[in-house]
């Protein structure tokens, strides 16, 4: 079978390689031309804020101080007149500094070695792990003059690394962009039928069918093609419900802001709680704008291999903040919350876990009944974490327990208010991610306990 593949791929490799040479060069311009003069001043800020402490403060240990700052991230140096001098942080490879520059230091002048480092090929300067390759600014300390030579640790990775590494990809995605599309005209001319038919599709035309009969890679994509048109064209009813359907996730933030919006027009609150306020409102316009990423994450979740990014989280901390946020709509409803959080860290994403909690308290305040109560409680044991929202509301009939969790099911009628059907399969998606489990129990008209358990890694 004749193939594109290897034309293509021969193609590619010579064009990527043609591009990755020229982006090199590049960015290398770039950063000797602007990004190293930004770094340089970004790291004359960082000294100046360290010499102003350090003459401002009083009775400072200058050594336990400097040792501090070595310990976030940076590599310290520092002479005086008389001749002391000492090194903070890790060793430099070559303490190459020069009488000179420490002498101009000493009689008040800034020291900009990271400005003048010697051009060398692709960056190489910046991780030049050299005592020449600092910044260096005067100060006093005990009525005596100092200088103090300072350079981020090159093992960390700063915002002008990040710049030059986008120029990088940047230069060899348009380079390649460009290039590709050209050679894409002369190999591949039958994708124009399949582009066509593509732009049927997305005017949502999905009786088209292609008729491509050949045996290479292009037929068989066509085949393809009419496979997946008439797969969309019984999905789509489905997709159209979802779209409709994910009101729900919005409709959480929404209220919260509303709520603490009307709370703000108040002129008996105090400046602390207006802030407090703001800053809530702030968290949920913020929560609004990642939603739809999020649901999009939400849609794979059930996909095994899928990782999660990860970080320590404070669980009793992130209880009381998600509960903060609808303390006001438990007020206006007249409900008591109680609770019983144990001092508990969990390794997890932040994000994800505070939908769960979001919606399981969303959920307890809309099915619960006017003063009634809340129970929210989170406990360890050896093996698991246990979280339990137990409300005193309608419940749930016996019969409708096990489809809780499917999507877009609805409950009975009395139960459903707002709801699309959609937040419990949530929460149990992502507490499935996370390599828990989510239980529930329920008599009808005396309540709900919902259990998440979470393993102990």
């Amino acid at each position: 079978m004749k193939t594109l593949y290897r034309q293509f791929i021969v193609t590619t490799i010579g064009i990527m390689v043609m591009s990755a040479g020229i982006g090199f060069l590049i960015t290398n311009e770039y950063y000797h031309n602007v990004t190293k003069e930004q770094i340089d001043a970004t790291n004359v800020t960082i000294a100046e804020e360290i010499t102003d402490y350090i003459e401002a403060s009083d009775n400072l240990d200058l050594d336990e101080y400097l040792t501090t700052i070595s310990n976030i991230g940076y590599k310290v140096y520092i002479i005086n007149e008389s001749g002391y001098e000492q090194f903070f942080g890790e060793k430099y490879k070559e303490k190459n500094l020069s009488e000179a520059a420490k002498e101009m230091v000493l009689e008040g002048n800034n020291y900009h070695g990271m400005l003048e480092y010697p051009k060398k090929f692709f960056i190489t300067g910046f991780f030049a792990n050299e005592l020449r390759n600092t910044v260096g600014l005067p100060f006093k300390y005990n009525g005596e003059n100092y200088g103090l030579f300072l350079r981020p640790d090159i093992n960390l990775l700063f915002s002008g690394v990040h710049t030059v590494l986008a120029g990088l990809i940047i230069s060899i995605a348009l380079i390649s962009l460009i290039a590709m599309v050209f050679v894409a005209k002369q190999l591949i001319k039958p994708i124009t039928q399949l582009t066509e038919a593509t732009k049927q599709i997305s005017r949502e035309n999905f009786n088209l069918l292609l008729n491509i009969n050949r045996k290479d890679e292009i037929g068989q994509l066509a085949r393809s093609f009419n496979l997946m048109t008439h797969q969309l064209q019984e999905n789509d009813q489905a997709r159209k419900e979802f779209i409709s359907n994910v009101s729900h996730d919005f409709q959480s933030p929404l209220l919260n802001i509303q709520g603490y919006a009307d709370l703000l027009k108040s002129s008996s609150i105090s400046e602390i709680q207006r802030l407090s306020y703001t800053t809530v409102i702030e968290e949920e316009t913020k929560r609004l704008s990642n939603l739809t990423k999020q649901l999009l994450l939400l849609t794979s979740l059930d996909q095994s291999s899928r990782t999660i990014l990860r970080n320590d989280i404070a669980l009793d901390r992130q209880l009381k903040e998600v509960t903060a946020k609808y303390m006001w709509l438990i007020q206006e409803l007249n409900m008591d919350i109680y609770y019983n959080l144990s001092p508990i860290h969990y390794f997890g994403n932040e994000s994800l876990l505070e939908n769960v909690w979001e919606n399981l308290l969303s959920n307890a305040i809309k099915y619960n009944t006017e003063n009634g109560s809340i129970d929210i409680s989170l406990s360890q044991t050896e093996k698991d974490i246990i979280i339990i929202f137990q409300d005193s509301g309608i419940g749930v009939k016996e019969d409708e327990l096990p489809h809780l969790f499917e999507r877009f099911y609805r409950a009975d009628t009395s139960r459903t208010k707002e709801g699309t059907g959609l937040g419990l399969s949530i929460v149990k998606d992502i507490v499935e991610l996370h390599g828990g489990q989510v239980q529930v129990e329920s008599k009808w008209q005396e309540g709900t306990t919902f259990t998440v358990i979470l393993p102990v890694k």
